[in-house]
């Protein structure tokens, strides 16, 4: 006796997995290389950026008068005082190109020269009014007795004689006697403010205004730049 054949009984089958290419990368990973590589980019011209500048800038460096040492006010000018400096051709100060050496020596500076410093035009004699013809008086200059801080080489000053101590107060409508003088160079004020004015007087004002500035009886008054 036959018995009929089992039915065929099918397979489970899994969940689908879908198919992901073995090459394919992330979007993510390639986006970061991308941006990786244009900040090397950038890096790259702004570098190039300042190194062009820093070429433009030496370029424009110009060769100028130094202070090789320091130097008092009234003292000619040697070889030995100046040195070549390099700046920049845009410095907002006017200093005096290394080509004009020649003329600058044997000049006489109306401030008193500091090592390091550069060399500018103003800071010479020229235009202070002392030449073979005048004479030079110190004037040592108490708080109040003149301008403060308003002095400066070349300025046209008047030197005041003031009262003796126990005079009597000058009746209204009296002039005081006065010397003309040109402001040479004034000093840095001590601790009390007091400061000394190198003036520069005519030949028969000198013995007058050093017996006067002697008694500490000069004032000073500044005549008008524009005059």
């Amino acid at each position: 006796m036959e018995f009929p054949a089992a039915p065929a009984v099918p397979r489970p089958q899994g969940p689908v997995r879908p198919e992901v290419p073995i090459t394919t990368t992330p979007p993510v990973k390639r986006q970061r290389r991308w941006s990786v590589a244009a900040l090397c980019i950038v890096l790259a011209v702004v570098a190039a950026l300042g190194a062009a500048a820093a070429v433009n800038s030496a370029s424009d460096r110009t060769r100028v008068l130094a202070v090789a040492r320091d130097v008092p006010a009234g003292r000619a000018l040697t070889d030995a005082d100046l040195a070549v400096a390099e700046v920049s051709a845009d410095s907002a100060l006017t200093p005096i190109p290394a080509s004009q050496k020649a003329t600058v020596l044997g000049k006489r500076p109306a401030v008193d020269l500091r090592k390091g410093g550069l060399l500018l035009t103003s800071q010479l004699g020229a235009g202070s009014g002392l030449g073979d013809d005048k004479e030079q008086v110190g004037v040592q200059i108490k708080r109040g007795m003149a301008p403060a801080g308003t002095l400066a080489p070349g300025d046209k000053v008047r030197a005041v004689t003031t009262p003796a101590q126990g005079d009597e107060p000058a009746k209204t409508g009296t002039v005081p006697e006065t010397i003309d003088a040109t402001v040479v160079s004034v000093s840095r004020p001590d601790a009390t403010g007091t400061v000394v004015v190198n003036l520069a007087v005519a030949p028969d004002d000198g013995p007058v205004l050093a017996s006067r500035a002697a008694l500490g009886r000069i004032a000073l008054v500044r005549e008008p730049r524009s005059k």
